[in-house]
């Protein structure tokens, strides 16, 4: 081996030009949600905000006569400062579909979620698309699973899934297919678009078959490799609701494992930042009130800790909800309140999106859970409110950065002059 001393320092300047390309990655202005440490980042800042979930958004603007509802459902959200939206990006057999068969798209539902990114991004909010269901509504895993039986394929449940070969290519088709797919209405690629801000790979996954976590820990590994194959632009996340693995499952709700594991699932290097769902009134409804906010007091902290701590990636609560109208506030205000209290540290908790926004005229999406912004309450107001808090945060952090520049511009000038 020849010792050349230009060779010896070639790893460091490698190093250097890896740390400055990094730094560049996570302050250029280009719009794109990112992931810096245990923060995300936006535009060269951390990045915090609340949001809501919508799940409708693509069927109903899939009808252009519908297409107000999304409109009016963004122009409401910003009015009460929410600027993160979760929604569904699939829609697998049945009627309206999607997906109507295994890669047969039907390009008027598919035209619907072009709007609806379009939108987004005239209101300036990120958006969360989801890839399928865990259940069965909008086709989910089990359509998957009869599409492959109708194949000729033997599969034993749902749970095939996450290992039949037939189902993970049809699977990783969809995923290509929308993240390549072109907007009719801006022109630009789904996996160039910075007002998407993360893909989910599947909303809420279990595996009963095997609480062991390995079926589940090793699609997980093989979807998000596959996904970041096809778009290194985005963020990704799983869409777990938090559920603790085998070992520790006495901080799962009645101690039930599900075949997930919050801590090893999130760990997977092409994961950038942990999910938590909270429905204590589901969950717990053995218990009282007072019993089921208890839970999601520990519940939020134990996740929170463990982000922090363990995983040392960002949390966020993207579902959250009660469907007792009159005590939701106690609810919402246990969640918002232990997000700030992290965010306002530099924490990892980055924000909640509570489950459902809806907008007037569309009674037959109530599912109990629902919030209208346009109609007064004081759940709206607790909304508004704490949207409002956090996203000082974020502005804190831009006004900070703004400051600096100047400076560090004189700086640089005073240093050219001296060297004149």
């Amino acid at each position: 081996m020849i010792n050349h001393p230009i060779l010896l320092l070639f790893p460091f300047f490698l190093l250097i030009e890896q740390q400055w390309c990094l730094r560049l990655s996570t302050t250029v202005d280009d719009g794109f949600v990112r992931i810096d440490g245990i923060h995300l980042t936006l535009n060269g800042a951390p990045f915090y905000a609340n949001g809501f979930n919508a799940y409708w958004l693509m069927d109903v603007a899939s009808n252009p006569n519908q297409r107000s509802k999304v409109t009016s459902a963004f122009q409401e959200a910003v009015g009460s400062s929410l600027m993160i939206a979760r929604t569904w990006a699939f829609s697998d057999g049945g009627s309206n579909a999607l997906q109507s068969s295994p890669g047969v798209y039907n390009e008027k539902t598919f035209q619907g979620l072009d709007f609806v990114i379009s939108e987004g991004g005239k209101f300036g909010v990120k958006l969360i698309l989801s890839l399928v269901n865990n259940f069965n509504d909008y086709g989910g895993r089990g359509q998957y699973v009869q599409w492959a039986k109708d194949q000729g394929k033997q599969i034993q449940n749902e749970d095939g899934f996450f290992t039949n070969p037939m189902v993970k290519g049809f699977y990783k088709n969809h995923i290509k297919t929308v993240l390549t797919r072109r907007n009719t209405i801006t022109g630009v690629v789904y996996k160039h678009d910075p007002t998407i801000m993360a893909w989910e790979l599947m909303n809420e996954p279990r595996c009963p078959s095997d609480v062991s976590g390995a079926t589940i820990q090793n699609w997980i590994s093989e979807m998000a490799c596959y996904l970041k194959s096809i778009d290194g632009n985005h963020l990704l996340e799983v869409g777990l609701e938090g559920f603790y693995g085998a070992s520790s499952c006495q901080k799962n709700p009645n101690n039930s494992p599900h075949g997930t594991d919050f801590i090893s699932n999130n760990q997977i290097p092409q994961v950038d930042f942990a999910t938590v769902h909270s429905y204590p009134d589901q969950w717990l409804s053995n218990q009282n009130n007072a019993g089921q906010l208890d839970f999601l007091q520990q519940w939020i902290h134990d996740h929170i800790k463990d982000a922090q701590e363990v995983i040392r990636k960002p949390v966020l609560f993207a579902e959250f909800g009660k469907s007792n109208a009159s005590k939701r506030d106690q609810l919402y205000n246990v969640v918002y309140s232990s997000i700030y209290k992290s965010a306002s540290i530099s924490g990892v908790a980055v924000g909640g999106l509570f489950w459902q926004q809806l907008v007037r005229g569309m009674d037959s999406y109530k599912d109990g859970y629902e919030v209208i912004l346009s109609e007064p309450s004081s759940t709206v107001r607790l909304i508004a409110q704490q949207a409002k808090k956090l996203s000082v945060t974020h502005r804190r952090f831009l006004t900070k950065r703004k400051q600096k520049a100047p400076k560090a511009k004189r700086l640089m000038q005073t240093k050219q002059t001296r060297s004149d």
